[in-house]
């Protein structure tokens, strides 16, 4: 592959999804592309860059940023954020006026396991709150892991990764060799086709994000954009959940560390915010 090849891709990479391919993942691409060069004939990234330059390009354009995107999802992943969120929620449905849900947004949310640990969640505190409704929305620029989702259907094997065996019994119904969530939980959640660098209004207003493990893929200006949308939509006593590795800091104002936690951001006050 030629460097104007590998520039060409990774500029429609990033304009499409934010995700930075540095000259060094050169591999990642005859990786994960080898089976649609295989599927289209094309005998080199070189060939693809061609074609993909042509008219008509959309369709295999969305399908090359699908291929590199990163689809790494576990139940409870990390744990911290999910023992934050059992005492938060009772706190926001005590503050929220009769007959309005609680929003919760899981960006980037792959195969759902994100999405359904928040639901059980909220349905092992259903007594704290008070009747209160849950809606959770799962986004991602992937519709295959989407479909998935939607589905809620999983292996063994992801089923083990992070899910308490109690969990498991109470949570979900054994189909052969595999899992899927129970419709109450399925109920709670929607799943919604989104590019986090379009504009996130349409979406509304969320108590809770989960934007975890995204921004390590994006370069600073994109994190300081998304960080912004994000601020913009979380509710005022609401947080914003990163990844352990990831921070604000040096990025935006908008945001600001919970005192005595890792990974968990609050909107800054009006009066706090540097402009």
């Amino acid at each position: 592959m030629t460097p104007d090849s590998f520039n060409f891709l990774a500029g429609l990479v990033k304009a499409r999804s934010g995700i930075v391919l540095t000259a060094d993942k050169g591999y990642m691409l005859e990786t994960r592309l080898g089976a649609l060069l295989r599927r289209e004939g094309m005998p080199s990234l070189d060939a693809l860059a061609l074609r993909l330059r042509g008219a008509g390009a959309e369709p295999l354009i969305a399908e090359m940023v699908e291929a590199l995107t990163t689809n790494e999802s576990s139940f409870f992943r990390d744990g911290k954020p999910f023992d934050h969120l059992k005492k938060l929620l009772p706190r926001l449905a005590a503050a929220r006026a009769p007959g309005q849900p609680l929003r919760i947004w899981s960006a980037a949310c792959s195969s759902g396991q994100e999405a359904y640990s928040v639901a059980m969640v909220a349905a092992e505190l259903a007594p704290l709150l008070g009747g209160r409704r849950v809606e959770i929305l799962g986004t991602d620029i992937s519709r295959e892991m989407l479909a998935r989702a939607q589905d809620g259907l999983f292996t063994q094997f992801e089923v083990q990764r992070g899910l308490p065996v109690q969990m498991l019994v109470k949570h979900f119904r054994q189909e052969g060799t595999r899992w899927r969530i129970a419709p109450e939980l399925r109920a709670m959640t929607r799943w919604q086709y989104f590019n986090l660098l379009d504009d996130l209004r349409g979406l509304g207003r969320f108590d809770v994000v989960f934007c975890r493990n995204v921004l390590i893929y994006f370069d600073a200006p994109t994190k300081t954009r998304v960080l912004a949308a994000l601020a913009g939509q979380v509710a005022a006593d609401g947080v914003v959940y990163l990844g352990g590795a990831e921070t604000v800091l040096g990025l935006t104002d908008r945001l600001v560390p919970a005192a005595g936690e890792r990974g968990v951001y609050e909107p800054a006050r009006p009066a706090a915010r540097a402009s």
